[in-house]
């Protein structure tokens, strides 16, 4: 019997959901989707718009908020759709690059690189003070973040070659409402299977830990350098410029966890789904809420943002 290629893929995503509740979650996930946008443009206008957050961990946060936009619209819009929609097929070409695997797991990887940088930028600004300056120059700021958007991009496209080297011939049905690396692996026929998602596994997993490994390592010089201060104000001071970041790193290794490193177990489809959502719509949501709130300077700038704004007089 002639084996039939794949040239489309089916994303069950939300379908086997009670019809009833789809536009209640097309509605919850559109005004986070909304929200999202919205908060990384605020912060993206704000530090623009400051010249007193004309710094080094601001120009790492707008690059951080560039990469949360990218990512949400590389993912949510298809999602939204397919929910209220009966036509859930994405071509084979589509599923690889535009807008689905390619960009997902560039943007997903630059935010990680970005979230590491930043702790290196806490690192210098606590730990060497004086070097500051000298360390985190202008140009320097600029090739990090150049060498975050190349690395992520060279680690989107080396995993969907990996994954799009294979064979497609069998069911074309993924269960899931993107095209997720692991779900379109099962799909695939031929005696590399086993070892392809090994490699995708070893690539992904080097990735992100060898970035959690250098932010906790720079947090464990910072916290060695803030203990030494000796008062417990100056202390709270110290520590209050990394709380925000540090809270952001553990939102978004810990629903990162919950997607990749779950146990196998009797899981329905339904409950993965949601599940994935944690990790593609929620963290991006929270994101520029937790700078806006713990970041004090931001949150000032900010305000003083709106109220030349929306209050021209006032001033």
């Amino acid at each position: 019997m002639p084996m039939i290629m794949v040239s489309e893929f089916i994303l069950v995503g939300f379908s086997n959901f009670p019809q009833h509740l789809l536009p209640a979650f097309f509605l919850l996930y559109l005004l986070m989707y909304l929200f999202t946008l919205l908060g990384n443009l605020i912060i993206m206008a704000t530090v623009w718009s400051e010249r007193g957050l004309h710094t080094p961990m601001y120009l790492f946060l707008c690059a951080l908020s560039t990469s949360e936009i990218l990512f949400t619209v590389a993912v949510t819009p298809r999602m939204l759709v397919d929910m209220l929609s009966s036509h859930r097929t994405i071509t084979f070409v589509a599923c690889a690059s535009q807008i689905q695997m390619f960009f997902s797991f560039t943007f997903g990887f630059t935010h990680s690189f970005l979230l590491m940088i930043m702790g290196y930028d806490r690192y210098v600004a606590i730990c060497h003070p004086l070097r500051y300056n000298v360390l985190m120059s202008t140009r320097t700021c600029a090739r990090l973040v150049s060498w975050t958007w190349a690395g992520g991009s060279v680690m989107g496209m080396m995993v969907t070659l990996i994954v799009f080297h294979l064979t497609f011939c069998g069911s074309n049905v993924i269960h899931h409402f993107l095209c997720h690396v692991f779900s379109l692996l099962k799909l695939a026929c031929g005696n590399e299977n086993s070892s392809v998602t090994l490699g995708v596994i070893l690539v992904c997993v080097t990735a992100l830990m060898g970035c959690l490994f250098l932010i906790v390592l720079s947090y464990v010089f910072i916290v060695a350098a803030i203990l030494r201060i000796p008062s417990a104000e100056g202390r709270h001071k110290t520590f209050s410029t990394c709380v925000s970041h540090l809270t952001v790193v553990i939102v978004h290794y810990s629903f990162a966890s919950i997607i990749y490193l779950k146990p196998k177990g009797p899981h329905s489809m339904d409950s993965n789904t949601l599940m994935a959502t944690t990790y593609t719509v929620f963290t991006p949501f929270l994101s520029p809420i937790i700078f806006s709130l713990r970041n004090k300077e931001l949150k000032n700038g900010i305000k003083k943002s709106f109220q030349r704004k929306f209050s021209p007089l006032s001033s």
